[in-house]
């Protein structure tokens, strides 16, 4: 049973929601926190925090190891872009990398999943603790979508599924028929905001996991925000991978959506 869990921390709400939630269980959580990333106010919420630079893997380990956690999540996001301006690998994570020929999303962090459980960390998916949040089958709000968006729903969920096999996203923005926009490592907020420029309105967004998708980590999520921003360039439309996607705040997300006529289902 376990009794303490360490919580490998990025941005966002996720690592408050899980720490919460793991104190109702009675669990002791003990967080490394990315610096530039983590919210400060999730210190006040666990026994002890650890501030590191992205990449510190070896005093990751360290504190784990002096706290006794065996078993860890990861949870909440690290801006991609800044693997090329904040990253500060060291020693440990350096060996880690040279054995990779590319630093793509899922590859990257079973590399370093499986360099944690050689030190005796287990790495498990955060939705043990909070199922609520994977998002449910069906249309969720008042507006459902046309024939044709939903047409175009389907054309993108083909495309999702192979630029994951790729290793390169977890979403796509498409218009009746045609890729508006791809997510690389600007992430779903960027891309939403590409297409809807291109597409001008009515775009229809879908989100979903990778075919082989490690619940463990780097999941699809949406929020308030994704609402927000499509409200902004006018899309109309998002659809995502039911059971696979994290939806936050949803009873937000939802009001704010039938607010402005946007169609939300889970596939």
């Amino acid at each position: 049973m376990i009794e303490r869990i360490g919580l490998i921390a990025g941005s966002g709400q996720f690592p408050i929601i899980f720490s919460r939630a793991a104190a109702r269980k009675g669990l002791r959580v003990y967080v490394v926190a990315h610096e530039g990333e983590t919210e400060a106010r999730l210190e006040t919420l666990v026994e002890a925090t650890k501030w590191i630079k992205l990449g510190q893997l070896k005093q990751l380990i360290a504190f784990f190891r002096h706290h006794g956690v065996k078993d860890a999540v990861m949870a909440g996001a690290v801006t991609k872009t800044k693997m090329f301006a904040d990253v500060r690998p060291d020693l440990k994570a350096l060996k880690v990398l040279a054995t990779m020929d590319h630093t793509q999303d899922d590859g990257l962090l079973r590399a370093f999943a499986g360099e944690l459980e050689k030190e005796g960390i287990t790495i498990h998916a955060p939705t043990f603790l909070v199922p609520g949040l994977l998002a449910s089958q069906g249309c969720w709000t008042r507006r459902r979508p046309s024939v044709s968006e939903m047409a175009d729903v389907h054309f993108g969920w083909r495309i999702v599924k192979e630029i994951g096999k790729l290793d390169i996203g977890q979403a796509v923005v498409v218009r009746n028929g045609s890729v508006m926009a791809v997510e690389a490592i600007d992430g779903t907020d960027a891309t939403i905001r590409r297409g809807g420029k291109l597409g001008k309105e009515k775009t229809v967004v879908v989100k979903a996991s990778k075919p082989g998708q490690d619940m463990r980590f780097d999941m699809p999520a949406v929020g308030v925000k994704t609402i927000e921003i499509m409200r902004d360039v006018g899309a109309s439309v998002v659809a995502v991978e039911a059971g696979k996607t994290l939806a936050f705040d949803k009873e937000e997300m939802v009001a704010l959506a039938d607010e402005h006529g946007i169609a939300i289902i889970g596939l």
